[in-house]
């Protein structure tokens, strides 16, 4: 993967940045993605901020290598505090890492969210605790995406502030438009984990030590979603 072709994972997300948007992308890593849309004059303009100084050296060069110095600034910066006021940023990438890490990037960075940026986020697990800031901070979910790349399943979900909204709580766990669409890809995921959920409800039973309690309910709280989504 480079600027020049993404992971289909990327792709994906790269098609819901909104034609000619200001970009601001959160663990940009290599830069790959903002450089990629600006290659494609996709987007007019571009922030990639990156916590690490080894990712954030690989940024600068993408963006050297590919001239676009003036149209793409590199920050090193932890989170949104990358996103400063005149860079009037339209939409904000966070990709590749957990969604409770998204979730608390997302809330420690309140300060620099103007409110009307768009959120494409695509969380390595995690996705439920993601869901529930969102609705906590009067975020709707425009669209859901599942996709399976290299035997793993990726989500992407882009939001928009919008005002108060309610997801139910089997919603913020599978997601709401994808509970509704119900793809392919998306039985196939569900059907995965339940088989887990019911090894891992095995397994306490034949645990030495007590499982705590809450624990237990959560699981097969869990496995009676998914058994009642699939049937």
């Amino acid at each position: 993967m480079n600027e020049h072709t993404l992971s289909m994972r990327l792709e994906r997300v790269a098609a819901n940045v909104p034609a000619g948007a200001r970009l601001a992308d959160i663990g940009s890593d290599h830069a790959y993605l903002p450089v990629a849309l600006m290659r494609r004059g996709a987007i007019t303009a571009a922030v990639a901020g990156e916590v690490a100084t080894t990712p954030f050296h690989a940024a600068q060069r993408t963006v050297r290598d590919n001239g676009l110095e003036q149209q793409v600034t590199v920050r090193l910066a932890n989170g949104l505090a990358a996103v400063e006021p005149h860079d009037g940023i339209t939409a904000i990438s966070l990709c590749g890492m957990g969604g409770e890490t998204i979730r608390d990037i997302l809330e420690s960075g309140k300060a620099h969210l103007s409110g009307h940026e768009r959120l494409i986020l695509q969380p390595n697990g995690g996705e439920q605790p993601l869901r529930q800031w969102l609705m906590d901070n009067g975020y709707s979910i425009l669209s859901e995406e599942l996709l399976q790349e290299n035997r793993f399943y990726y989500e992407i979900i882009v939001a928009e502030r919008v005002g108060p909204v309610q997801y139910s709580a089997e919603e913020l766990y599978f997601g709401p438009l994808q509970m509704r669409a119900r793809s392919p890809v998306f039985l196939a995921k569900w059907r995965r984990l339940l088989r887990q959920k019911h090894k891992t409800l095995a397994s306490f039973e034949q645990a030495r030590q007590a499982v705590p309690l809450e624990k237990l309910q959560e699981i097969t709280q869990q496995a009676s979603w998914i058994t009642a989504l699939l049937a």
